[in-house]
């Protein structure tokens, strides 16, 4: 187990780096789901189309996709901590945007604001654990960030619908706005440099291009690296569909649909914690391959039973919650693996990575909000067309290199 020494020559050590990262990370997955069971009451109260309102979500997808590519090469040449400090900055300006936002357009131009300023906080995290830790106690340190970070999706449904409930949808993107703000405080007094001066690059426009050619050309990195895209994807157009499929379609309340979303979530991030067990006993490359089968066989089935006429919600929960855990698995994996040959230009890696993979999340809401029809079918449609892509990029990157 390797510690990367700071300036002063104090260690990181393996808990404190997944707990600083963890908490870090929470600003990204807020800024989704604790806003996604209200979304259909913001549709109403800003006298928006449900396509309209979604456009919230693709633009601050496309933004974190667009900015990605910025903040990793960025962090490569002038260490993790500047950046990361911007990019809460522009969180913040965005929170503030959407609370206070007349329109539909005006939220999703902030929207947009907020999510340039999120993807620091999910790209250099990521940056970090390659500063720190290569292989199996990657996977591990991975995992943990996951849970920790987990407690937002897992938590912040619930908690939005609570506060949109007693104060008002707005009220929500003020809540963003402290959890941002206690995380630059985490970030000033808890996080240390990971990327000192001597080991940064010395970067141009043309070495940057150069490095994402490097990238590009390199058919095992890229098969890994769309097997997460298509992986989130998959999810992504849960997120962009279940809020109209559970509330509208099967006429739960939003705090029912937060409780049932939680649950997915709670899946998803408990099976992370197992990344580094089972890539230590079967083979970081094999556990991808093995929860990508996984998520195909449960998210088709699901699909095929509302094709041939089902339509019990039973049914959609326990298909989604079994595909999607094995999402956790196949997410934090991955990454690693594709970051792993990659240490001296781990952020211009991670923004890459990031950048196709939020363009894929990004393309799956669009898909979803415009072939769907508010119920089961279409939104498991897009679902396991990601899927596919998952299981076909899975196994091409088990051929490209060797365990």
């Amino acid at each position: 187990m390797r510690h990367l020494q700071t300036l002063d020559s104090m260690p990181i050590s393996f808990a404190r780096a997944a707990i600083v990262l963890g908490l870090l990370a929470l600003a990204g997955p807020i800024a989704v789901d604790m806003y996604l069971p209200v979304l259909p009451a913001m549709a109403s109260d800003l006298d928006a189309s449900v396509a309209a309102t979604q456009l919230s979500l693709t633009a601050h997808f496309v933004a974190i996709a667009m900015f990605q590519s910025v903040y990793g090469p960025l962090s490569d040449m002038v260490g993790r901590r500047a950046p990361l400090i911007v990019g809460l900055f522009l969180y913040v300006l965005g929170a503030v945007g959407c609370a206070l936002a007349p329109s539909v357009e005006v939220l999703v131009g902030m929207r947009f604001i907020q999510g340039v300023g999120a993807c620091a906080s999910m790209i250099i995290p990521r940056a970090v654990v390659r500063d720190l830790y290569t292989g199996v106690m990657a996977a591990r340190l991975m995992g943990l960030i996951m849970l920790i970070f987990g407690i937002g999706p897992m938590l912040s449904p619930f908690f939005g619908t609570l506060i949109a409930e007693a104060l008002g949808w707005r009220a929500i993107f003020l809540v963003m706005l402290l959890v941002a703000g206690a995380g630059f405080v985490l970030l000033l007094t808890a996080m240390p440099e990971t990327n000192p001066p001597e080991k940064r690059r010395t970067s141009t426009l043309r070495s940057i291009i150069a490095d994402y050619l490097v990238l590009a050309r390199d058919p095992a990195f890229l098969a890994l690296t769309f097997t997460g895209s298509f992986a989130l994807a998959s999810f992504f157009a849960f997120l962009a569909g279940s809020p109209f499929v559970y509330v509208e379609h099967y006429g739960l309340s939003p705090m029912t649909y937060a409780i049932l979303f939680s649950l997915h979530a709670a899946g998803f991030y408990a099976m992370a914690q197992l990344a580094g067990r089972l890539g230590a006993r079967f083979g970081l490359r094999q556990t991808v391959l093995g929860a990508s089968i996984l998520n195909f066989t449960f998210l088709s089935a699901t699909f095929a039973y509302f094709a041939l006429g089902g339509g019990h919600l039973a049914v959609l929960f326990a298909g989604l919650f079994c595909g999607f855990a094995f999402l956790g698995l196949v997410l934090p994996v991955s990454v690693v693996l594709a970051l792993e040959n990659y240490g001296p230009m781990a952020g211009t890696a991670s923004s890459m990575i990031g950048t196709l993979q939020f363009s894929c999340g990004a393309l799956a809401i669009a898909v979803t909000g415009l072939v769907g029809d508010g119920g089961p079918l279409t939104m498991t449609a897009v679902i396991v067309a990601a899927a596919t892509g998952t299981l076909t990029m899975a196994i091409l990157s088990r051929r490209d290199r060797s365990e």
